[in-house]
């Protein structure tokens, strides 16, 4: 079994807490850039934020992965934003487990901030598609790893 370790270090135990997805089968792009979006706000405007996102009311910036991305209504100070369902609903889920170990912690709620967001590539599922004549094309599949830590202010 392989030992996961946090990218940051030289936390406080008590002020803060951390939650981890390992092998998410969501996109890397479209997580990074909500990591982004979502890093150094409160822990329940990033709930509102990512509910907002799943219900296409509200885009993430996309600041990296931007190459023939359209612009969206409602986007603030950015050209560039997309709607990532997926990604946005699986780090909602990670964002109530962050918040059942903050409250585990007796840590309180309303005063929470995001300090850590980090996603990582994970490792990637090969498959292949048989196509015309014997050949065969490649149809992988990209795995991620994201990390969430939150201090009391």
């Amino acid at each position: 079994m392989p030992k996961w370790r946090y990218s940051i270090t030289g936390l406080d135990p008590i002020r803060t807490a951390k939650a981890s997805g390992r092998d998410l089968r969501i996109s890397p792009k479209a997580t990074r850039e909500i990591c982004n979006a979502i890093r150094y706000m409160n822990l329940i405007e990033a709930r509102d934020f990512l509910e907002e996102v799943i219900e296409k009311r509200k885009p993430v910036p996309y600041k990296r992965h931007k190459k023939k991305i359209p612009h969206r209504h409602g986007m603030l100070n950015w050209f560039s934003g997309r709607f990532p369902v997926k990604a946005a609903s699986s780090i909602l889920k990670l964002i109530d487990n962050l918040e059942m170990n903050a409250i585990d912690k007796g840590l309180d709620i309303d005063r929470l901030r995001i300090i850590h967001a980090a996603s990582q590539r994970a490792r990637v599922i090969r498959g292949y598609m048989p196509r015309a004549f014997g050949r065969a094309s490649p149809s992988n599949k990209r795995l991620c790893h994201i990390e969430l830590v939150v201090e009391e202010q």
